[in-house]
């Protein structure tokens, strides 16, 4: 069946931050926009929850009311490792909000795919894509294939095609768009996994983001090394905390520990009154693929543009996604309302292809640098040496808070800010 009735101007495939983010954009500027989600709202999405000054930013800019119910705002991060405990409150900065926020993805995916929905996209719920649209005549994306599921993801009425001269595949980290458009996965790029569950505990109203820096695995010498990831506990504000760890594929223990296993372990040398108890657990305890650092490129081929975990954008410092794909949401939109204005076809497809450019001018230095990071610690040596060495020394944290949440200002900043930027600067793009 063809629903030309739901022809657009652009259709963006997967209702998450990246392409809710994109979608609320593109209608601001105009543009009749379909999105199209797999699953119903609300729905969940493994996730630490955290939105960090970066992440904040971009509510902001899109007019997200963050102060009402179910906000959860937190001044910093404490961090805990080699024997220590300190706080770092989030910098302040011209450039981004001086605090954090904590929303669960069950309600915050809904939200923005709501507050899109009020800019005037259409949303289709339970609607699976299969694949694009190809021009035969052009060999461009021209739309999607799609077929309605149940809540259980089983089909239920017939194939539906969709059609739109440009598409947005923010279909996370298996995107079939960009699989069958021949943009691959790279395998010199980090992949990072996340395990996490919630709790029912007495820490859920935790004002600060805690992260602990010690994740131990038995070694094939029968001792163990310490991983190059973190765990973390962010109180979710409903009487739950979000308890996880996030593992980086550097260390030759990945794909090699029972991550579900280690965060069980982990959990049990908490202390007893925060009730880190299987009998206090809300939910399974599930996990997710991190690709990192532009793991998929280029972002754009002849009419589909890549947004958010589709391709890559999670810092490789710390694990964010959130943000990156917010950022990238609002690039592509700029990029295809510019397109939009062109007159002819060669014009429009000269500012698409800008597409990749732009995100690596953005972020692509900086992902280079976080590709080195994640390649050091993955020995636990000197995973060792900075846990027990770092924190000791206040200043050095900062820095590190700084240069691992990209956070800084690029004019008028502090002597951590003009050395991070210049890094940044002076590092090939991802």
């Amino acid at each position: 069946m063809n629903a030309q009735a739901d022809d657009a101007d652009v259709i963006v495939v997967g209702a998450g931050p990246a392409g809710s983010t994109t979608a609320y954009y593109l209608a601001r500027a105009g543009l009749d926009v379909l999105l199209l989600e797999k699953s119903s709202f609300p729905r969940d999405k493994v996730c630490g929850d955290g939105l960090t000054p970066r992440a904040v930013r971009q509510l902001v800019r899109m007019g997200v009311d963050t102060s009402g119910p179910g906000w959860i705002r937190n001044r910093g991060l404490r961090i805990i490792g080699g024997g220590m405990r300190l706080h770092l409150p989030w910098p302040e900065l011209a450039s981004y909000p001086d605090y954090g926020l904590v929303r669960t993805r069950m309600d915050f995916d809904h939200l923005l795919a709501a507050h899109a929905e009020g800019a005037g996209v259409r949303l289709h719920e339970r609607t699976s894509v299969v694949g694009p649209v190809i021009d035969e005549r052009t060999g461009r994306v021209a739309g999607v294939h799609a077929k309605p599921v149940n809540e259980r993801g089983r089909a239920e009425g017939g194939p539906v095609t969709y059609r739109a001269p440009l598409v947005v595949a923010a279909d996370g980290v298996s995107s079939r768009l960009a699989t069958a458009m021949d943009l691959h996965k790279r395998d010199d790029r980090p992949m990072g996994v996340a395990v996490r569950t919630y709790f029912k505990t007495p820490r859920h109203d935790d004002e600060w983001m805690e992260s602990w820096l010690e994740l131990w695995a038995a070694n094939d010498r029968g001792g163990r090394d310490l991983l190059p990831g973190y765990g973390w506990i962010f109180g979710a504000g409903n009487g739950t905390s979000n308890v996880g760890l996030g593992i980086i594929n550097t260390s030759k223990a990945f794909g090699q520990v029972d991550y579900k296993d280690l965060l069980r372990r982990w959990v049990a040398q908490m202390p007893e009154e925060w009730e880190f108890a299987d009998e206090n657990r809300v939910g399974d305890v599930r996990s997710a693929a991190l690709p990192m650092a532009f793991n998929r490129q280029p972002h754009y081929r002849k009419g589909l543009l890549l947004v958010g975990d589709a391709g890559g954008m999670v810092n490789p410092f710390n694990g964010e996604g959130i943000d990156y794909a917010m950022e990238a949401a609002s690039l592509a939109a700029s990029v295809i309302a510019d397109a939009r204005s062109r007159v002819n076809a060669d014009s429009r497809e000269r500012v698409l292809q800008g597409y990749p450019a732009a995100l690596k001018s953005e972020h692509g230095g900086y992902f280079t640098l976080g590709r080195i990071f994640v390649r050091l610690i993955g020995d636990p040596r000197i995973m060792k040496i900075a846990t027990n060495h770092g924190l000791p020394r206040p200043w050095l944290m900062r820095f590190t808070l700084k240069l691992l949440a990209n956070l800084t200002d690029h004019r008028d900043g502090d002597a951590y800010d003009r050395v991070i930027n210049a890094l940044t600067r002076l590092a090939p793009a991802a």
